[in-house]
């Protein structure tokens, strides 16, 4: 089989592209199209994995994404991501203070009491896994009334605007290391390269973007002994964080807006601190846009185990930066693992040759064993 030129190829393309718009569209006169607000909404989980994935919280556009990716989360951070790079950076949001995020869901595993109560919020933590077969054929009506009734069914309650934080209370015991007085600059991973070793910063901004199931896969294989760390949850935070940005005459911060966001903060086993003080407790963190307790948890889990491995060196893949860090990027591994897809006649040829002629000369050996 010789190597050829192919001809057509352009038109072949936009086939292609035709075709899969029209998988998009094979319901017929009869369909609808999806909304994207149907889809912020009512596929809001997948709108968050996609703003966090993608690095831009922007959740119309995520779901536009969605739409035209047809579901592919991967796809969909790509093009989110795309769309990103072609907007200017207008300035730097300083460092903001999670204290003051409007709470939704707020649950500590660490202690049964903690200060302003448990708030379960909306959750699947305590519901069966069982297909409820009622929503295949849920009317528009049965639809509306569900939010209407919880609305009517929910007693008047005087929440506070936000909740102080358990780890500050450890903080205050001296069971937890003191905040840094001067936090470190953050490393922005949209311009600068990882060269390793990194700090970090870098390592919880490449964490906070990255693709939730390659995160999991890493902290689940800390969790179950490839690792150290045997975390609690001290406090896992869903809410709306108001964005506080200088103005622009007066410098003054100012509130331009909020970001749904998901906060983890683990406590792991407690150490001499780096000051030859008494030993305190160890502490991962983890954030990240939307509504993603999984990924907030796995990477909070990794955050501590990398901690340990930048200072000790890693004795376990979850606590090496290079290797976590360079895998954990959904766009990244989804484009080395496509670019197989790509045309790669000449190199197989060249495999194919020297295989035949390894298999040659192997003829001839082999002959020559016998003779």
């Amino acid at each position: 089989m010789g190597y050829v030129a192919i001809k057509g190829g352009g038109r072949a393309i936009r086939g292609a592209e035709a075709a899969l718009d029209a998988l998009r569209t094979a319901e017929g006169e009869a369909g609808t199209p999806l909304t994207l607000a149907a889809i912020e909404q009512q596929l809001r989980l997948l709108t968050s994995r996609v703003v966090s994935e993608g690095g831009l919280y922007h959740p119309r556009l995520a779901a536009l994404a969605i739409k035209q990716m047809q579901g592919d989360t991967l796809e969909a951070a790509f093009a989110l991501r795309a769309y990103r790079s072609t907007k200017p950076r207008l300035l730097e949001a300083p460092l903001q203070d999670t204290n003051r995020m409007r709470l939704i869901r707020r649950i500590s595993s660490a202690f049964k009491d903690i200060p302003g109560g448990q708030m379960l919020g909306p959750t699947y933590d305590y519901a069966l896994r069982l297909m409820r077969l009622d929503l295949a054929d849920e009317s528009p009506e049965a639809f509306r009334r569900v939010s209407r009734r919880f609305m009517d069914e929910m007693p008047d309650s005087d929440l506070p605007d936000t909740f102080p934080k358990v780890v500050d209370a450890l903080r205050a015991e001296g069971l937890l290391p003191p905040v840094a007085a001067q936090p470190q600059e953050a490393f922005d991973i949209t311009r600068d390269p990882l060269v390793f070793p990194v700090p970090r910063s870098a390592a919880l901004a490449t964490m906070a973007r990255a693709e939730t199931g390659s995160l999991l896969a890493i902290a689940y294989s800390n969790m179950r002994g490839y690792g150290d760390v045997h975390p609690t949850i001290a406090e896992l935070r869903v809410g709306y964080l108001p964005v506080m940005l200088p103005h622009p005459v007066t410098g003054e911060l100012i509130e331009a807006g909020e970001v749904l966001m998901t906060e983890c903060e683990v406590v792991a086993m407690y150490e001499r601190d780096d000051h030859d003080g008494p030993p305190v407790f160890t502490l991962g963190y983890g954030a990240c846009f939307g509504h993603n307790e999984v990924k907030a948890i796995s990477m909070a889990i990794l955050d501590r185990a990398l901690q340990k491995g930048m200072r000790d060196g890693p004795s376990n893949p979850s606590e090496d930066p290079e290797f976590v860090l360079l895998h954990v990027d959904g766009v990244d591994s989804m484009g080395f693992a496509n670019h197989y897809k790509m045309p790669h006649y000449v190199t197989f040829q060249s495999d194919m040759d020297r295989l035949r002629t390894t298999q040659s000369q192997s003829g001839v050996e082999q002959k020559g064993v016998e003779a």
